[in-house]
């Protein structure tokens, strides 16, 4: 093994990149986090018209495990885990797998809004874990009513789009403590935990979604589309999230994710074209003023 090899991640980043990591504050990395995580889906709805969900889904995490290998060279981090640390990688990028296809799925039939608010359901349960405080209470019971608002407008038609949106909302909050776990080492070995997850994540979705994407395949501009939903909405988001999970509590980071309904719904605005009524613009509001009130506690 070369000492490259034998040199930790971290020690090998430039001190201008640890500084830069650093110095930024942890709740911009979440804004543009929760900003792509969106956009990406918003365009890969347009897409849906040319490919399949499964399909996009699979150009999505395949086009992400794609660079996160060139960058990061993953299998080599992977190897030299223990068993656990091993499970725990695999454990995410089924998580991983599971929930962009239960999330293509559910788009494709519901508003992006809605998905949004139902999303938005289970991290709920794990800032309220984590609140020590009689002004979090009061900020998650003012985002419930925000979400409330934003889903009961829309609980019509389409029952199995909101199946598929309930899971999504289960295993994102299992995204949420597993990606907890391995953003708790540092930004670096989180990021090298997410792209040896993510190529567990691509062998999931292989046999599921590459018969569906192979349109794309032999189109330079759906590939093309598909590398670039896969850069916005799985490499950014998500090397956004470790960082900003390495600074922050987890119930800090549970409720923060309370602006992911106001953010789908403004997405689906200018891109969608999914004008919401006067209700979820009350909902987004409320939304909004619980990040506000709410208080990070102390570690």
């Amino acid at each position: 093994m070369n000492d490259e090899q034998d040199t930790p991640t971290f020690q090998r980043l430039a001190p201008t990149q640890i500084a830069l990591g650093v110095r930024l504050p942890p709740h911009l990395y979440f804004v543009v986090s929760a900003v792509f995580h969106y956009l990406g889906p918003a365009f890969a709805v347009l897409l849906f018209a040319r490919v399949e969900p499964l399909g996009v889904a699979w150009l999505r995490i395949a086009s992400a495990a794609l660079i996160f290998a060139v960058w990061r060279r993953p299998w080599r981090y992977f190897l030299q885990q223990n068993v656990a640390a091993r499970w725990n990688i695999v454990a995410l990028g089924v998580v991983l797998g599971c929930m962009n296809i239960c999330f293509y799925l559910a788009i494709d039939r519901l508003p992006l809004g809605t998905v949004g608010a139902i999303e938005f359901l289970g991290p709920i349960a794990l800032a309220l874990a984590g609140t020590r405080t009689r002004r979090n209470v009061v900020a998650l019971a003012v985002a419930v009513a925000g979400v409330w608002m934003l889903t009961h407008v829309r609980l019509a038609g389409a029952p199995i789009g909101f199946v598929y949106a309930f899971a999504n909302c289960a295993l994102f909050m299992l995204y949420i403590v597993l990606g907890h776990r391995a953003a708790k080492d540092g930004d670096s070995e989180g990021i090298d935990r997410l792209a040896a997850a993510m190529l567990v994540a691509l062998l999931l979705v292989m046999p599921l979604g590459l018969h569906d994407a192979a349109a794309a395949l032999v189109s330079p501009g759906l590939l093309a589309a598909g590398i670039g939903i896969g850069v916005s909405s799985s490499v950014i988001p998500y090397v956004c999230d470790q960082l900003a999970m390495a600074r922050l509590p987890r119930a800090t980071f549970a409720l923060l994710l309370a602006l992911l309904p106001a953010t789908a719904s403004v997405i689906g605005i200018v891109v969608l074209h999914q004008m919401p009524e006067a209700i979820e613009m009350t909902g987004i509001a409320l939304v909004i003023a619980a990040v506000t009130l709410h208080r990070a506690s102390r570690r």
